[in-house]
């Protein structure tokens, strides 16, 4: 009788136990999906942070996030697309709109990526900048994101935040990495090119890593899906260190164009398998031979377009843009 007794409390903490369990997973599931948006979420424009340059002036920092984890927006330069400089406090209200075509274009970006996208894009200013600040503001799904660029000490980096931000060098905090230089690169040609939709565009860019730092290496590549699937141990997605270059669209929409051979991301997907730096089991590629990459690439649809060729090591990028016109 004690034993049946016994069991029956078992079996009904079990039964709790079970049914909190899949309460628990059920909810886990529901957060996992909202989480893991694909489409029609906004963009944040980014602040990352200032670093004095030898001059005097000053370097800002500037990056985004796009909630959505497939869908990519195009948002050209304009009232939904712009930076103002002004004093402190001024564009606190996110209700009021403060748009000038003549300041309105600071090189920002009009093609946006999806997910995390640091470090994208730099501004140099004075040695008198002062307290004033530079505010990128985007407009998406009718709502206004703003960031606020200013030289508050709290903001101030170097390259070894840089690196602890995008994951460099599998998360290292070695203090080398402060004085890590960012890769040099050259890509060929004209910066300004015309093409036909549907011809095929050559290009070349060769790129180095002056300081070898943080030297390549790899880690122990996961093999099962266990190890392959299972949540990220930190807070930051990590990638490996290693030379490497990739093109990008910067301006003008990503869809009309196609890059042979593909080029890796340069957004931190970190789903397995999406031919991405942040992502397992991503193995960082060969360098070429005479550090020269060679790509093919073609416009289907006329426009202007901006493309971006970035070579990094990981921790720190070097970018340079190309700008190409698209005919009939």
């Amino acid at each position: 009788m004690v034993v049946r007794v016994f069991i029956s409390k078992v079996s009904s903490l079990a039964l709790v136990f079970m049914f909190a369990s899949s309460v628990l997973m059920a909810s886990m599931a529901q957060a996992q999906v909202v989480f893991m948006q694909l489409r029609d979420q906004n963009i944040s424009p980014a602040f990352e942070g200032w670093w004095e340059n030898e001059d005097g002036s000053y370097k800002l920092f500037f990056g985004y996030m796009n909630a959505n984890w497939e869908q990519e927006l195009d948002i050209p330069i304009g009232p939904d697309n712009y930076f103002t400089l002004s004093e402190p406090g001024v564009q606190d209200d996110l209700s009021k709109d403060f748009y000038s075509f003549a300041s309105a274009d600071y090189g920002q970006p009009t093609h946006f990526y999806p997910r995390r996208n640091p470090f994208l894009f730099t501004v140099d200013v004075p040695a008198d900048f002062g307290k004033k600040e530079l505010v990128w503001t985007l407009k998406t799904r009718g709502k206004v994101h703003r960031a606020y660029a200013t030289l508050k000490y709290d903001y101030m980096i170097d390259p070894q935040v840089i690196s602890t931000e995008v994951g460099g060098d599998y998360g290292s905090l070695a203090d080398s990495l402060r004085t890590n230089i960012s890769p040099e690169l050259k890509v060929e040609g004209e910066t300004r090119r015309t093409v036909r939709a549907g011809q095929t565009l050559e290009l070349a860019a060769i790129a180095n890593d002056p300081d070898n730092l943080p030297p390549r290496r790899r880690s122990r590549q996961p093999t099962t899906p266990d190890q392959l699937y299972r949540p990220p141990s930190s807070i930051v997605a990590i990638s490996g260190p290693g030379l490497r270059f990739s093109w990008s669209v910067y301006r003008g929409p990503a869809q009309q164009v196609s890059f042979i051979p593909e080029q890796f991301k340069t957004w931190t997907d970190t789903r397995v398998y999406s031919n991405s730096p942040w992502s397992p089991p991503f193995e960082i590629p060969e360098v070429p031979k005479d550090n020269r990459w060679t790509t093919q690439v073609t416009f289907n649809e006329p426009g202007e377009y901006v493309l971006r060729g970035i070579a990094s090591d990981g921790s720190m990028f070097t970018y340079e843009n190309i700008y190409i016109t698209v005919v009939d």
